[in-house]
């Protein structure tokens, strides 16, 4: 039987990856010191399925040699997270808990140097849209070229997607709206109503 934390689906996906999109980056034949943390934007289907994760690193990381060498990688993704105490909870008999989400993807790297610079546009436009008046790479001007030439690009093809969202499922209807009313962590709160909404 799946537990109910894996209980999923692809809006919550797109949603960590698009709100969270700093992620350990592990080639499979990567030594242990050779994970990146990177920022990564998501590609998603007609459907909304996760089809590819794209990104970029510096021509100088290990990562580099790790994937020509092999291409399988994992990413693995920190959604929100924190310490829900009893005090949240309003119950002295109940256990303290950290609720949290994460997903791991797996798939193979390709790298594009050609695509570099639509990597890097993709990442710009996914964290600056909603701002006021969003910042473009082309206002670098000729250092934005030097700074192209020191990056590489890159292409994960999804193979498949594991998720754990442990935010209050597992407790009572009571005991989730108490939390919901005393966690002090908004984030937290909003992803917990999401992932209760159909008992909420």
């Amino acid at each position: 039987m799946t537990s109910p934390f894996e209980r999923f689906d692809d809006g919550d996906v797109r949603a960590l990856i698009a709100e969270y999109p700093l992620a350990w980056v592990v080639a499979r034949g990567a030594d242990e010191d050779d994970g990146a943390l990177l920022p990564l934007v998501g590609v998603h289907d007609a459907a909304g399925r996760l089809t590819e994760v794209v990104g970029h690193f510096a021509r100088s990381n290990p990562l580099g040699a790790a994937l020509a060498a092999d291409p399988s990688a994992t990413l693995m993704f920190r959604g929100p997270e924190g310490y829900v105490s009893p005090e949240h909870a309003g119950r002295r008999d109940w256990a303290p808990t950290w609720n949290y989400a994460q997903l791991t993807v797996r798939g193979e790297i390709t790298l594009e140097p050609e695509r570099t610079g639509e990597a890097l546009d993709m990442l710009i436009q996914a964290v600056e849209h909603d701002r006021a008046a969003p910042w473009r790479a082309g206002e670098l001007g000729p250092r934005y070229t030097r700074l192209l030439d020191q990056i590489i690009g890159f292409r994960l093809r999804v193979d498949t997607v594991r998720g754990k969202f442990k935010l209050g499922q597992d407790e009572t209807i009571e005991t989730l709206r108490a939390i919901l009313d005393n966690h002090p962590d908004p984030g937290l709160r909003r992803w917990m109503r999401r992932l209760n909404r159909a008992r909420l």
